[in-house]
């Protein structure tokens, strides 16, 4: 058996997000229909100016592939002092069958990717029908790859934008609206961003100041993008004291997600948490049930994204002959 490996200007051609999207569904309700089986992923904080990195598992009964991904951020020095970004990914693809290693692909452009298609998954269940304006806190790669994703499913009329460096938030409205044709509102503070949201969408690396309970208007979706280990935090926990709260993983999110927070601060209680979101996918709990409801998704990524959209461009490139074979076994 040969080992196929995929960087990431042929990962790039093998997939649009449109698919992704469809990935990211299958995988939440693979995860609550008895198809996965996920161990709790492992995250070390090295110190500054390092980053952190995470490996993720995930086994799916369904295509008979196990995978893992190690992905690393915030090693700020990257690019000067070793020539490579502050952030990367590798995914491993295992025939389950066998235990072979079938594939190694660049995985940085999947975690983009899949975490902005799960942004998008979340909107179509949650968000209000007649939601057309988005507001975007944090304006990094992950900001654009949440616009790329919902821009796919609904009619976005205008973002509202803010970040705390504003060169950074101008080249965001500069792409943007070069990008997509959405015209975009330079905001001057946080506050004045959020009020404006149909659908906020947080996506800072969750350390700075929070988003305020009393800036959200009734039937606001939110997607929390960036709280994925303890200490990070970008919601002010007393927004969950009366919203609708759905998680990707109920065993993650309340470890390490933003709904940790309200956790320990006794706000709610895990009976609070309406539930997963492949639940309500499946049809098993109902979504948004009023134009009033404040619904958060708290989205901590779970391997299982990783698994249905590598093995989606694994077999893309199989089918297309993409990518270079390898004899790694004898």
């Amino acid at each position: 058996m040969k080992t196929l490996l995929l960087k990431k200007d042929e990962v790039r051609r093998l997939i649009g997000m449109t698919e992704v999207i469809d990935a990211v569904e299958e995988a939440y309700k693979a995860f609550n229909s008895d198809q996965v089986e996920q161990p709790d992923y492992i995250g070390i904080d090295l110190p500054s100016p390092r980053g952190e990195i995470d490996f993720k598992l995930g086994y799916y009964k369904a295509n008979e592939v196990i995978s893992m991904k190690a992905s690393s951020g915030g090693f700020l020095d990257n690019p000067t002092a070793h020539g490579v970004p502050n952030g990367m990914a590798t995914i491993f693809l295992f025939d389950a069958r066998s235990g072979a290693l079938i594939c190694v692909m660049d995985g940085s452009l999947i975690l983009g990717l899949r975490t902005g298609a799960s942004g998008a998954v979340s909107v179509k269940a949650l968000a209000r029908k007649d939601a057309r304006k988005i507001t975007s806190v944090g304006t990094g790669n992950q900001a654009r790859m949440q616009i790329r994703a919902i821009n796919e499913i609904m009619k976005i009329e205008e973002l509202h934008a803010w970040d705390n460096n504003r060169d950074t938030l101008f080249k965001y409205k500069t792409d943007i609206e070069s990008e997509y044709g959405i015209p975009v509102i330079m905001a001057n503070s946080k506050k004045e961003a959020v009020e404006q949201a149909d659908i906020l969408i947080t996506t800072t690396r969750g350390k700075g100041s929070l988003v305020e309970a009393d800036w959200v208007k009734p039937g606001t979706h939110i997607v929390a993008i960036g709280t994925d280990q303890r200490g990070k935090q970008e919601l002010d926990p007393e927004l969950f004291r009366n919203a609708k709260l759905v998680v990707d993983s109920i065993s993650q999110c309340t470890e390490k997600g933003e709904t940790w927070h309200p956790l320990d601060r006794n706000i709610i209680t895990r009976n609070d948490i309406h539930g997963e979101i492949g639940e309500v996918l499946l049809g098993w709990k109902p979504g948004r049930e009023s134009d009033d409801e404040i619904t958060i998704f708290d989205s901590t990524g779970m391997a299982i994204q990783d698994n249905t959209t590598a093995s989606k461009i694994y077999q893309n490139a199989v089918a297309n002959n993409v990518g270079t074979f390898f004899q790694f076994f004898e």
